[in-house]
């Protein structure tokens, strides 16, 4: 009888002897062999490996998502996540949507402080640092006077109200408690609006999404800002700087890698009436549409900095725009004069 579990020897007239044995593996040795390396292969060899990309609308602009991804499904997942971001912030901090933390802030900071969320506080203490930086050039509440254009109906206010909006021109009345996280407004009247520097904060945010999920080659673009995620798998990613006055036509091609450019023009929300320009990068110190530039566009690494920068340079105009990005280590600008005349950094040049 045999125990639970053991395994009966075989007899003596059932093995065979060794020489059949040794035969036996000689002939199987090498399909073993085979069947050892196919299956090493198969665990090695990676799922196909694709690029994935989407269109879409957003943050009132065309936004754009690609990366390269091993696995198809989990890779659209990640697009669909930071097109999700990118929707989230420009519903958080539209200047005019009742439901907007902004739109809230707005309606009721002049009436004393008001609570925000980090996130509010952030992008509000950076909008203060890019006006100190800029000697006010980039400042977010030229909507005092911006929101008086109605650039679908080609309206522009009158000089009285444009003179009395000026006045309500002023970072400095948007006060920061960051210890207590509120804000408030000093003065009745006074608007905020975060579109020199929203749309590269969600840019940014949503490469940072994707990097965080192991993505090492990617595109995010929201309008004129875009964020680039290593190089475009081998060579570097190749940018059109739009022509201002040509639609559809570059008068540049950079060369990016792992770094972020933003581009603010005036051929992008504008009307002319009488001869005149309107557009929506408004010059604080004079309440109008900034006319030395037709478009600036800043490289840098990352988004948020290269938006404001950009808005930044483009009011400030070609010299001393470009003396302030002479600054700063790490950014370069390419500019077009009202007259069509490139200018661009010392960096630029060097590339």
């Amino acid at each position: 009888m045999l125990e639970s579990g053991a395994i009966a020897p075989e007899s003596a007239m059932s093995r065979p002897n060794a020489p059949a044995r040794r035969a036996t593996m000689r002939k199987l040795r090498p399909c073993l062999f085979a069947c050892l390396c196919l299956g090493l292969v198969c665990a090695a060899a990676p799922a196909a490996a694709q690029w994935l990309s989407r269109d879409a609308e957003a943050m009132g602009t065309t936004v754009r998502i690609a990366l390269w991804h091993t696995d198809a499904a989990a890779g659209e997942r990640l697009v669909d996540a930071a097109l999700a971001e990118l929707r989230r912030v420009g519903r958080e901090f539209h200047p005019w949507d009742e439901g907007s933390q902004l739109a809230r802030l707005n309606a009721d900071a002049a009436r004393g402080w008001q609570p925000v969320s980090a996130e509010l506080l952030a992008l509000l203490q950076r909008a203060h640092h890019y006006s100190e930086l800029s000697d006010g050039a980039f400042d977010i509440t030229f909507a005092s006077v911006g929101r008086l254009h109605d650039y679908r109906s080609g309206v522009a206010p009158d000089e009285g109200e444009r003179e009395r909006a000026r006045d309500l021109i002023d970072y400095r009345q948007i006060e920061i408690d960051a210890d207590h996280r509120r804000v408030r407004y000093t003065r009745e009247g006074v608007v905020a609006d975060l579109g020199g520097i929203a749309k590269g904060h969600a840019v940014a945010r949503a490469a940072a999404l994707l990097r965080k999920a192991g993505v090492t080659h990617a595109e995010v673009t929201a309008g004129g800002d875009t964020h680039f995620l290593g190089d475009h798998r081998g060579r570097p990613w190749s940018v059109g700087v739009q022509h201002p006055r040509r639609r559809g036509e570059s008068l540049a091609l950079l060369p990016l890698i792992d770094e972020a450019i933003s581009t603010s023009g005036d051929y992008e929300r504008y009307f002319v009436a009488d001869g005149v320009r309107y557009h929506h990068i408004i010059d604080p110190a004079q309440g109008r549409s900034a006319a030395d530039l037709r478009s600036a566009s800043v490289i840098g690494p990352d988004a948020l900095s290269t938006d404001a920068l950009s808005t930044s340079v483009f009011v400030l105009g070609a010299a001393d725009g470009l003396a302030l990005i002479e600054t700063l280590p790490g950014y370069d600008a390419l500019l077009v004069d009202g007259a069509g005349r490139l200018h661009y950094s010392s960096g630029l040049a060097r590339r």
